[in-house]
Order: C-alpha cells, then sequence, then structure tokens
C-alpha cells in the first residue's frame, strides 16, 4: 500500500505541475468544423457524459432543434425534432472531441467557436457567449434566437477572428489571475474578465475590421458580461487536457452534466465517465419561477471548478454569494476553504485578495473527497424543464458523492488498491 501510496504521490504532483505549466492563448474563433474534425456531416456535440436523443432533458433537446434549424438540416421544428427522434442526426460528447460547450453545449458544424491553443500543440474549443436569458444553450430555439446565433457566426466571429490575428493571440492565465483580484470567479462572475478582454482587443478589433463591425461587435461584448465564460471554459479545458491519462494519478480531470446524469473523469482512469443522477440546482429564481420549473442541471461549465475557479474561488468574488443563494460573503470564504481540503494543491498564478493571496484550490482528489464525505461545489445556471423556454435564474449544485465513490472504486480495481 505505501508503494501505491508514493505512486499516486508523484503522479499527483506530475499532474500539478503540467497543470500550472499550462499557457493557453485565445487564437482564434473559427467555424467548429474547422478545428474539430468530427464535426462533419449531421453531427452535433453536446454537454455532459454521452447520451442519446430519447434521453434529452428539455433545455438539451430545445438546444438541439435550434442547432438543426440553424444548420438548415430541417425547415421547421416539427421536422427538426423528427431528425433528432429518428437518430438522422449524430450526437457525440463534446469532451471527446476537445470542446465544451455551457449548458446544453450544442456545438454544430456551422457554428464559431473560440480557439484556445497551448504552447504543447494543445487546443480546446467553446462556443459563443450569446447573451443571456432565452439563449439557445438554456433550450430555446425562437427566431430571435436563431437570428444572434446567425450575427455571431457572421459578423461577430470574424470581427474577433480578425482582432486576434491583428493582436496575435491573447494569453489567458494573466488575464484571469487579474479578473480574480477583480472580483471575478468566472463561472457566475465575468464582468471584470470580459472588461479585460475588451481592453486587450479592442485597438486590434478597431485597425483590423471596418469602423461599422467594430462598433456592433464592442457594443455587444459591452452589453454581454458573461461573454468571458466561455473564454475561460475553453482555456480550463485546455489546462486539464494536460494532465489527463497519467497513471497512478487520482487528479479529476473534467467534471460536467448533460441534464440527466453528472459525470467526473479521472486522470489514472482515461476517458471512463463515473456517472450518477444529475443534482437540481439550488439558488435564485426569477421572477414568476420556481424550483418545479427547473431541469436538473447541465452543461461543461464545471471545468472551470476542475481548475479552482467558480465555486471553488467563492472567496474571490462577494458580489456573486447572493446571486447564488449564499448567505454571506463569509460563507463565500468558507465553501472555498472546504474546496481546499478535497484539492491536491493551490494555484501559483490564480490569488484570493481576500484570503492574504493564497492561490484557489485546485486539482480534486478523488480519495479526498470520498474520505471526507465533502462534494465540489459547482456555480451554475438554472434552466427551465422544457425545451423552448430558456434560462430561469442561478445557483449552485453540489456534485453527487456517488460519481466519486464509483471512480475511486474503479482506482482501486485497476491498481490493486
Amino acid at each position: 500500500m505505501s508503494d501505491l501510496a508514493d505512486r499516486i504521490a508523484a503522479a499527483n504532483a506530475r499532474a500539478l505541475d503540467r497543470l500550472w505549466g499550462a499557457s493557453p492563448v485565445l487564437t482564434g474563433v473559427r467555424p467548429a468544423h474547422e478545428v474539430i474534425p468530427a464535426l462533419l456531416g449531421r453531427r452535433l456535440l453536446h454537454a455532459g457524459p454521452p447520451l442519446s436523443a430519447a434521453r434529452m432533458c428539455g433545455p438539451m433537446r430545445g438546444a438541439a432543434v435550434g442547432a438543426i434549424l440553424l444548420e438548415g438540416w430541417a425547415e421547421d421544428e416539427e421536422d427538426a425534432a423528427a431528425l433528432l427522434e429518428a437518430g438522422a442526426v449524430e450526437l457525440a460528447c463534446t469532451h471527446d472531441h476537445g470542446a465544451v460547450g455551457p449548458m446544453a453545449g450544442i456545438i454544430s458544424p456551422s457554428m464559431p467557436v473560440l480557439v484556445v491553443e497551448d504552447r504543447d500543440g494543445i487546443r480546446a474549443c467553446c462556443p459563443l457567449n450569446e447573451g443571456v436569458g432565452a439563449v439557445l444553450r438554456f433550450g430555446a430555439y425562437g427566431p430571435p434566437v436563431l437570428e444572434r446565433l446567425a450575427w455571431l457566426r457572421d459578423v461577430c466571429a470574424p470581427t474577433l477572428d480578425a482582432a486576434l490575428r491583428e493582436a496575435g493571440g491573447l494569453p489567458l492565465v494573466p488575464l484571469m489571475g487579474r479578473a480574480l483580484a477583480m472580483g471575478d470567479e468566472m463561472h457566475q462572475r465575468n464582468a471584470a474578465a470580459t472588461a479585460l478582454l475588451v481592453r486587450e482587443l479592442a485597438p486590434a478589433l478597431v485597425g483590423a475590421v471596418p469602423a461599422a463591425a467594430a462598433r456592433e461587435v464592442l457594443a455587444f461584448l459591452a452589453a454581454t458580461d458573461q461573454f468571458f465564460l466561455n473564454v475561460a471554459m475553453a482555456a480550463c479545458k485546455c489546462m486539464t487536457s494536460r494532465i489527463e491519462g497519467i497513471p497512478c494519478c487520482t487528479l479529476v480531470t473534467a467534471m460536467s452534466r448533460n441534464g440527466v446524469e453528472f459525470g467526473l473523469r479521472v486522470s489514472g482512469l482515461g476517458e471512463t465517465w463515473f456517472t450518477a443522477p444529475a443534482p437540481f440546482p439550488q439558488g435564485l429564481y426569477f421572477p414568476g419561477y420556481g424550483p418545479d420549473d427547473a431541469s436538473p442541471d447541465l452543461g461543461d461549465s464545471a471545468i472551470v471548478e476542475t481548475v479552482g475557479l467558480g465555486g471553488f474561488a467563492m472567496a474571490a468574488a462577494p458580489a456573486v454569494t447572493g446571486f447564488v443563494g449564499l448567505p454571506s460573503a463569509r460563507e463565500a470564504e468558507a465553501v472555498t476553504r472546504a474546496m481546499g481540503e478535497i484539492t491536491a494543491g493551490r494555484s501559483p498564478h490564480w490569488r484570493i485578495p481576500a484570503l492574504d493571496f493564497d492561490g484557489v484550490p485546485a486539482g480534486i482528489d478523488i480519495r479526498k473527497v470520498v474520505a471526507l464525505q465533502v462534494a465540489p461545489v459547482i456555480n451554475t445556471g438554472i434552466a427551465h424543464r422544457r425545451a423552448g423556454v430558456g434560462q430561469i435564474g442561478a445557483g449552485v449544485v453540489r456534485a453527487p458523492l456517488a460519481a466519486f465513490e464509483r471512480a475511486l472504486e474503479a482506482f482501486a480495481a485497476r491498481y490493486g488498491a
């Protein structure tokens, strides 16, 4: 047992070195089919562990219908739903193809995606953030939703891509560190990070594209505080890709939900998903909605918690505490300290002023989660359970302990513990 413990300790230390050695850079915004080879023909990527169309929750089904309409594979909602139900549209998991997507996480071939690349050649992608409310990622697919998606594809994406080429890319680790110190935890609050992104790209954007396009895109970014969430997700996916497949490593490389199941992956166990039923969020609802209207949790955005942001960095974002249902900033600090009990280390790059500039806790260790029975906290949005409605609130969830217990059992079986 001591020999295995030594090998685990060495593997986990190696993983943390790789994680903190990451250098994700936002390099472009490209059509998904150009940078995700799997997006050929009638195929959609979705958030969370793999599932069939028949098992999709309402908001994910709505997002898939909207993507089918956006691609022109069907003329109306009924035809799109029929294609989905008949299996005429193939489904695949985002994480299996170097991508992540918030909430429903649907990515179709023509959708623009943010491209984040590491100096070691690792690439991760995420769709552009559409804004809040009735949007595709929350399952809405009406004409205004499709019009916004078309604008993102035809105007916003080429404009941002030109600006990033002009700027030579945008390093993300230092920008995210500054945003954390300015009150973002980069899941529910991205106001500072989005502002810093605009500050970096505005000069290049103005110089790279016609003035009318620059004004239009800058106005959109100024009105979309959560725009950086998707950038952070791609950056964090790029980082966790560096620690996949390390023998004997007990650190989590992905947490995700599809509205039916929560799933996680562990470095030393490769691409296997360990699942449990998706939990329901607890939080604040928009007027007119309540818990009975909510879908179980969904989305790949828990990738940010996997590297110590989001719920793990709540102490850095006191402005978010009420929005996610926490009673006080002191409670937010307690959440961050508790997450430090189930992680293998702290970031040397991302520090929290309220905790005397201690680093965010990162490197979720399945052994500690199970031994202490402390579940990771995940900040999240709340989608209506019916397709076509959209976002109805925001809050937090606790990752189900059963998934971590199953992962630990599989680890013990593989490595002879």
